[in-house]
């Protein structure tokens, strides 16, 4: 199963964050620095409205969603690539994971101390991004001095990485991470085998107070609809809502990624409540949603993962595939047997199925589609697999 870490400075809420994603209290949440120092790790159900929907069409007995898996890693301090703040131990669990989300602080709160003393959301990015590209530069520039010995011998994967070092350490040096690199499809498949931290997809979590929450979705809906433009008139603007705006303003400039708004500690809250009374917590304080929900759904797919669906009498399922994958590769992911036997795959899109309301009419409207074995399965596609072993 993939793994996303939740890293960030100490005191900005990741474990607060950890403990409302997989709704336990695994992960002690104080107000002091350091006070995770082994990883938590957490099973994470993926929302996803659509089983819902298919299981009240099918009379589905059980709904069975996608997970993923969390990681609640220490926080990081300025100096962790040289081993300040149990840093290389930290620096090594986010090593592990298959993606990053980093919780950046968008509260003040004079009961809980900044390591920094101030909050500035932008800095504190900026503090864990050049740790991890320091720790990246030496990794990396430890790699070329070992292979550069078989290169001058005509060994072409060293070549081949050594080339890739001298692309990586001028781009790194210059602060950037390494996502950010151009590079071809080669160079990207053999940057995987360096396994760089800043070479992880990145999503930033920009945590505020309950308080906050309900003017800064104001005024990220604001901009949305405005072409990035905060409302300046009608709408006040809260400091909370200008550091989210300078944390997303940063992420699309800096990572080419996006930046959600959460609140750890009302989705914390909201973990005991059944659904109705979460509901209602939510509308009186102004807001649909902490943006926990989002945030796990953005991560899934920022992990590359995509989602089919089955229905039938028993259960209505969500599969898990990477982007990409073609049907037979998606039907082992049931059975193996699925793929080694393959013959196709009866399709149609969730869309298409609610509208028509049932798989004869969509079947009677064309949208019911048999496909092959080159058949790239999409997200939301609801499929029945045809085999034979």
């Amino acid at each position: 199963m993939l793994s996303a870490g939740i890293v960030g400075l100490p005191n900005v809420g990741k474990s607060t964050l950890f403990n409302a994603v997989t709704k336990t209290q695994k992960a002690q949440a104080a107000n002091y620095p350091f006070c995770t120092i082994d990883p938590n790790v957490g099973i994470v159900t993926v929302p996803d409205p659509r089983l819902a929907v298919l299981s009240k069409m099918s009379g589905s007995k059980k709904l069975v969603p996608a997970a993923i898996e969390f990681v609640d890693i220490a926080g990081l301090v300025k100096g962790a690539s040289d081993g300040e703040g149990l840093g290389n131990k930290f620096l090594s669990h986010i090593r592990e994971v298959h993606a990053i989300v980093q919780v950046v602080r968008c509260f003040e709160d004079a009961d809980i101390h900044h390591v920094s003393g101030t909050v500035d959301p932008v800095r504190d990015i900026e503090i864990i991004n050049t740790e991890l590209i320091l720790a990246d530069l030496a990794a990396v520039e430890k790699r070329k001095d070992r292979q550069q010995k078989a290169a001058k011998l005509n060994d072409k994967t060293a070549k081949a990485e050594v080339a890739l070092c001298e692309k990586l350490i001028p781009h790194l040096d210059a602060g950037k991470p390494a996502t950010t690199l151009e590079l071809s499809d080669d160079e990207a498949k053999l940057l995987r085998e360096f396994f760089l931290l800043s070479g992880k997809p990145t999503i930033f979590a920009c945590n505020v107070a309950e308080a906050d929450l309900a003017n800064v979705a104001a005024i990220v809906e604001a901009a949305r609809d405005n072409e990035g433009v905060p409302p300046r008139d009608n709408v006040e603007v809260s400091d909370a809502a200008r550091f989210v705006t300078a944390v997303q303003d940063y992420a699309r400039s800096h990572f080419a990624t996006e930046a959600v708004v959460i609140s750890a500690q009302i989705e914390s809250e909201l973990a005991t409540l059944t659904d109705e009374e979460a509901a209602e917590y939510l509308a009186g304080i102004g807001v649909a949603s902490s943006g926990v929900g989002s945030l796990i759904r953005a991560v899934y797919h920022l992990l590359g993962l995509r989602t089919y669906l089955t229905t039938g009498e028993q259960e209505t399922r969500a599969w898990t595939i990477r982007a990409g994958d073609k049907a037979p590769a998606a039907a082992g992911v049931i059975h193996t047997d699925f793929e080694r036997g393959f013959i196709a795959a009866e399709t149609v899109h969730f869309d298409d199925l609610v509208t028509l309301g049932s798989h004869a009419k969509a079947r009677e409207a064309g949208k019911l589609r048999i496909e092959g074995k080159e058949y790239v399965v999409k997200d939301g596609d609801v499929v029945e697999f045809r085999f034979n072993v």
